[in-house]
This record gives structure tokens, C-alpha cells and sequence, in this order.
């Protein structure tokens, strides 16, 4: 069991949700970006979706591809983002699940990321453009690697697509809460308890919602029906508007609004 696993499990016997924050290594700094992940912690994070950067996010947005394309420019790659985790590990025990494309793992190689993910303390992967129809053989290695592998169910998936997501997900499952991309909206679908319904009745593993949460409403909303809420593009945008520490301080501070709402 991972760290990803006892932290769900931690919180379901506190009934509680877990609050799950998205940033971009290397934005605006490596630097910053091991002190964001502190401050997250600090403020009640309870996972850290750490993006690794790509040229071609297909499913991000606006606001995370400049993210990714700052991070590009401080040459920041897999190696550093592996490095960066094994150098935060003595510090803290938080879970860790990256955000990446499957380009970048295949060109790393599968057995390679998966060992060395697990070497540097990484707990998880969600890639967002690898179906589970494709990933039997990443999933193999992570699960003997005791790495989770974490696949997107998104609202037009049919009954039975979810069957197969939610049998080759591991740690949790991804529920996008909209078609179309990552980035922050002022509403969200009403469909989404709905779906969250049908995802329940087929399985038990942990469901958390991303996609164009941002504000204290929506975080309790969907708390109220799913096991963990995603925010990446509210937070994001902060780091941009921000410099340095002053960043962290105004993350730090956005973050314990949202968890208070759960």
C-alpha cells in the first residue's frame, strides 16, 4: 500500500475528503516548487499532482500550458522533476502523483520511470492521453513497483468504458468534471453528481473530480459527492500573477479558503 492508499484511507476513516492540489514543476522555479509543496502541506493539501512539462499538453488549457512552457525554459525534464521528489522526501511523507504525457514515459522508458518514480518517492501518474485499452503494459510495472496508476473517466464515458477505467485505475480515479480542457470556470456542470452516481455503483476505488474547479462553492459541492476535489489552473494562475515567495504566501493562503469548505 502507498502513500496514495493510506492517505485515502486515512480519510475515510475521518470521514473526511481529500483536497488535491495541481502545480507545474520548475513554474517559475525548481525552487519554488519544492517550498510550494511544503505550503501546500502546511495548508491542508492532502495529495500533490506534480506536473512534469511538455511540449504538447493536449489536455490542458491556457493557463497550465504557460505554466509548462516557463518551466520548459528553466529546462526543467523528468530527471529534475525526479530529483526535485527524492529531495523533499526526508521532509515530508505527503503523497506525490505526477502529471504527465505518455510521449515523455515512452521516451524515458516504462520499466525506467516506474523504477526510479518509486526510488525517488513518487506515488502515483495520471496520464491524461493513455486509455486503459493502452496501458496494460505501464500497469503491470507499476503495480509490482507499488506505483498507482490513475486514469481519467470523463462524463461521455458509457457504462461500460467505466467498467474498464475503473478496473485499470489504481490509487484513485480521475473524474474530468466537463468535456474539453483543464482551466478554471465560474460554473460547473449539474450533470456531475449524476455521473459520480454511476462511477459509484461500479466501484468502490476513490473518485476525485477535476477540471475547472476554483472556488469555495464548487470545493463543497462536489466534496458532498465525490472523494476528493482537484485544483490546478485557480492555483496556477496565482504562481503567474505572483513572484517568488510572495506566490507561495498567496497559494498557501487560497488553498486553506478552499479546504475549510470540505
Amino acid at each position: 500500500m502507498n502513500r496514495i492508499d493510506k492517505k485515502f484511507r486515512e480519510l475515510r476513516k475521518e470521514r473526511k475528503k481529500a483536497f488535491i492540489a495541481f502545480i507545474m514543476a520548475g513554474d517559475p522555479s525548481l525552487g519554488i516548487t519544492e517550498r510550494l509543496i511544503f505550503e501546500l502541506e502546511k495548508s491542508g493539501a492532502d495529495i500533490i499532482e506534480l506536473g512534469v512539462p511538455f511540449s504538447d499538453p493536449l489536455a490542458d488549457g491556457p493557463t497550465i500550458q504557460r505554466s509548462s512552457e516557463r518551466a520548459l525554459k528553466n529546462k526543467v525534464n523528468m530527471d529534475s522533476v525526479l530529483a526535485l521528489v527524492k529531495k523533499i522526501r526526508p521532509k515530508t511523507s505527503i503523497p506525490v502523483a505526477f502529471l504527465t504525457y505518455y510521449n515523455l514515459i515512452h521516451h524515458y522508458g516504462l520499466e525506467r520511470f516506474i523504477k526510479k518514480a518509486r526510488a525517488c518517492g513518487v506515488d502515483g501518474a495520471v496520464i491524461p492521453d493513455l486509455p486503459p485499452e493502452e496501458s496494460r503494459g505501464l500497469r503491470d510495472i507499476a503495480r509490482k513497483n507499488g506505483v498507482a496508476l490513475i486514469h481519467l473517466a470523463a462524463p461521455t464515458s458509457s457504462s461500460k468504458r467505466l467498467k474498464k477505467i475503473a478496473a485499470a485505475s489504481s490509487g484513485f480515479i480521475y473524474y474530468v468534471s466537463l468535456t474539453g480542457i483543464t482551466g478554471a470556470r465560474r460554473e460547473l456542470p449539474k450533470e456531475i453528481s449524476s455521473g459520480l452516481r454511476i462511477l459509484r455503483k461500479i466501484t468502490k476505488k476513490p473518485v476525485c473530480v477535476g477540471f475547472g474547479i476554483s472556488t469555495p462553492g464548487q470545493v463543497r459541492s462536489i466534496s458532498e459527492t465525490a472523494d476528493g476535489v482537484i485544483v490546478g489552473s485557480a492555483i496556477i494562475k496565482i504562481i503567474e500573477r505572483n513572484n517568488g515567495m510572495e506566490a507561495v504566501k498567496k497559494v498557501g493562503a487560497f488553498v486553506r479558503r478552499l479546504k475549510c469548505t470540505q
